[in-house]
């Protein structure tokens, strides 16, 4: 375990070292001058020259690339240039809606996923398992922008079942202000006892959770068919079938118990593709999230938000490997940390 974790530390830094490079030079292609951004459209030559010096902006790209890699091993983020606010400040401002919206949609993911897998292969080849691989194929092929417009269409235009953005109606802020905690809406207002708020809160989650979740779902079912058809197929299964066993025991104990493994690696992988994920679901729900922040940044090259950000996906990209690898083998005993 310990040489398997330094191994793995040591390939995290280089992970990390090659996607700051990439993104720190791919962001200053871009032909845009963040020193208009800092002082408005409408600033003097001198001005924007003054603060392209004082931003460093004019020095050559390995210093400055040098610079920020030595700012960011001292917990400095960098300031950005569109808010003039610390880059970690406005991070840990916006992470809680993102986890919010990515723990929903993982939530909704994780239990109809393997819900459907398990019944898709249960029921295989017959209409149940035909349904159920379609809808899996559409989730995961369909565009996060151009479901969550669907769903904005049919359950708030034409239904008027639920809203189409934000996460909470602006009216409760004079009515039932929420006490911010945690920064996690439903969580603050469950510990504040605000049910009218978190209410609310958790209708303004349908949309967003569910259209972030139809990626996940997808894989997750299609990954625990085959798996669980590969577990029905062992000799222990069909023992225990002959002994007598009840089917739900043979199917979501039993055979369950062996497709989960697999399942686990793909379930953190989703997870962490499902972050970037959230980037277009927050811009098409106006959900003020990391995603709204960063497409923000990239509209007006705000480098040192677009590094911040770039950074914290790395950063979980990297961590959500490790702990699938440790899952993976605490749930099957045959795989070995090498």
């Amino acid at each position: 375990m310990p040489r398997f974790l330094l191994r793995r530390t040591g390939t995290a830094l280089l992970v990390l070292l090659g996607t700051t490079l990439v993104t720190f030079v791919l962001a200053r292609v871009v032909p845009a001058n963040p020193a208009v951004t800092y002082l408005g459209p409408r600033a003097r030559p001198e001005a924007i020259a003054r603060i392209t010096r004082e931003l460093g902006l004019d020095r050559p790209l390995p210093v400055q690339y040098g610079r920020y890699l030595a700012d960011l091993l001292r917990g400095d983020w960098g300031i950005s240039i569109g808010t003039k606010r610390p880059v970690l400040a406005e991070i840990g401002d916006r992470l809680p809606a993102t986890l919010e919206l990515l723990a929903a949609a993982m939530l909704i993911a994780v239990l109809a996923g393997v819900v459907l897998g398990v019944v898709a292969a249960r029921h295989q080849n017959q209409f149940a398992d035909h349904a159920i691989r379609l809808l899996a194929i559409g989730g995961v092929s369909m565009p996060a922008f151009w479901l969550g417009l669907l769903t904005q269409m049919l359950f708030f235009g034409r239904l008027g079942w639920l809203p189409a953005t934000g996460r909470l109606d602006s009216d409760l802020e004079f009515t039932h202000p929420l006490t911010e905690v945690t920064g996690l809406h439903l969580v603050d207002a469950l510990v504040s006892g605000n049910l009218t708020t978190l209410g609310d809160a958790a209708l303004h989650l349908v949309l967003p959770g569910l259209t972030l979740a139809a990626y996940p779902t997808g894989v997750i079912a299609r990954m625990v068919r085959a798996t669980m058809l590969e577990a029905l197929a062992q000799d222990h299964i069909r023992a225990a079938r002959a002994y007598g066993v009840a089917e739900r025991v043979v199917v979501w104990r039993i055979a369950l118990r062996n497709a989960l493994p697999p399942t686990a690696t793909v379930l953190g992988l989703t997870l962490a593709y499902s972050l970037t994920g959230a980037f277009f679901v927050e811009v098409v729900f106006n959900w003020p999230g990391l995603g709204q922040y960063a497409a923000t940044a990239l509209l007006n090259a705000d480098y040192p938000v677009i590094m911040g950000v770039t950074v914290l996906g790395a950063v979980t990209y990297t961590l959500t490997n490790l702990v699938v690898d440790l899952a993976h083998a605490r749930l099957d005993p045959r795989v070995r940390l090498t």
